[in-house]
């Protein structure tokens, strides 16, 4: 979610045209709800993407770094690779649409369960279940290296934003081209001592929900209604219905999910320790690098967490070829409310 430092309020306004060229089969139209929801047989185009599936297959699992990490491949074993991050309180399956048309592309399509996620699991039971911002994308570079994947396209929401902006920032050489929810996440602790407009506070209930026991102790006990509420409230024009809640909720169950979710949370606020062994990295990364990979970014116009200015917030931070899309009528959850428009960011940002 956005850096404080960068967010101006709490709901954003704009729109930008969004190109569906290159993505087969879809012609370029603006960045509205109404292109991401195409119609059906019967009505002259064809069927939306949105919905279209319930799973990613059968999931893999390979030990990376300290993990043991569960991920959905699709597509040519041979074809450029795309590496999808979820979000909180999400998990793979907010990819569910978009893989399928990445994979009709010729992409190697990898979307892995964040740490404390699904049937990703820590390979020691006395590893510090530690969810700082450095840590979560080491993790993908760890993937990446299991895995033998030089380089890839990166994108991601939320969490998996911030975790790809890291890549692409200190790795460049492992980060083809990247997309970004939400524009640059990366957090500096110090920034995030400043309060907010009171409105942009409260969208962060959450945050501080958790820095308390007695959030330690709902999120234990009421994860799901919980993660329901917050999906309602990130994304307030998504009709999703209970079985497309329940195939995420049901990543909820991760023995450390509490303790992940509750640290990253915590240790933003400066509530909670890292590992000293990234101070160096985070202290990198706390100065704001600039971004210089191929980069698009994407804001849901109705996301709560959308900056004002559509992109002028962060569009310092990208140095490189870079392109801004506002999709409106779309929330937090871009890549599972607007599955069309953010697989044509990555076919598109691919070919910058």
């Amino acid at each position: 979610m956005i850096d404080r430092r960068s967010f101006g309020k709490v709901f954003g306004a704009g729109a930008a045209a969004a190109s569906l060229a290159g993505l087969s089969g879809l012609a370029s139209q603006p960045a509205t709800a109404a292109a991401a929801h195409r119609p059906g047989p019967g009505t002259g185009g064809p069927p939306p993407a949105r919905g279209r599936h319930t799973s990613l297959g059968a999931l893999k699992q390979i030990d990376a770094g300290v993990l043991n990490i569960g991920y959905a491949e699709s597509g040519p074993a041979d074809g450029p690779v795309v590496i999808l991050l979820h979000g909180w309180p999400y998990d793979i399956h907010s990819y569910v649409d978009v893989a399928p048309l990445l994979a009709a592309e010729g992409y190697r399509v990898i979307v892995p369960h964040l740490r404390g996620h699904g049937t990703t699991r820590f390979l020691s039971p006395r590893a510090f279940r530690n969810a700082q911002q450095s840590v979560v994308a080491l993790d993908v570079i760890a993937l990446m290296n299991a895995l033998r994947i030089e380089k890839a396209v990166l994108a991601g929401y939320d969490w998996g934003s911030r975790t790809a902006d890291i890549i692409a920032a200190v790795w460049p050489e492992r980060c083809k081209a990247l997309v970004s929810v939400t524009g640059y996440l990366i957090t500096n602790r110090e920034a995030n001592k400043q309060p907010l407009p009171p409105k942009a506070e409260f969208a962060w209930w959450y945050q501080y929900y958790f820095a308390t026991e007695r959030g330690r102790l709902g999120l234990e006990e009421n994860r799901h209604d919980l993660a329901r509420l917050v999906w309602e409230f990130n994304s307030p024009t998504w009709e999703f219905d209970d079985a497309t809640f329940g195939r995420t909720a049901a990543s909820f169950e991760n023995p450390d999910y509490v303790a992940i979710v509750l640290h990253n949370y915590r240790w933003r606020l400066g509530l909670a320790k890292g590992d000293p062994r990234y101070d160096r990295l985070e202290r990198r990364l706390a100065a704001g690098p600039t971004i210089g990979v191929p980069t698009i970014t994407l804001d849901g116009e109705v996301d709560p967490f959308t900056p004002a200015g559509d992109g002028a917030a962060y569009r310092a931070k990208f140095s490189g070829r870079y392109a801004h899309r506002t999709l409106k009528g779309i929330g937090h959850n871009v890549p599972q409310e607007a599955p069309e428009a953010f697989a044509a960011a990555v076919v598109d940002v691919d070919s910058f």
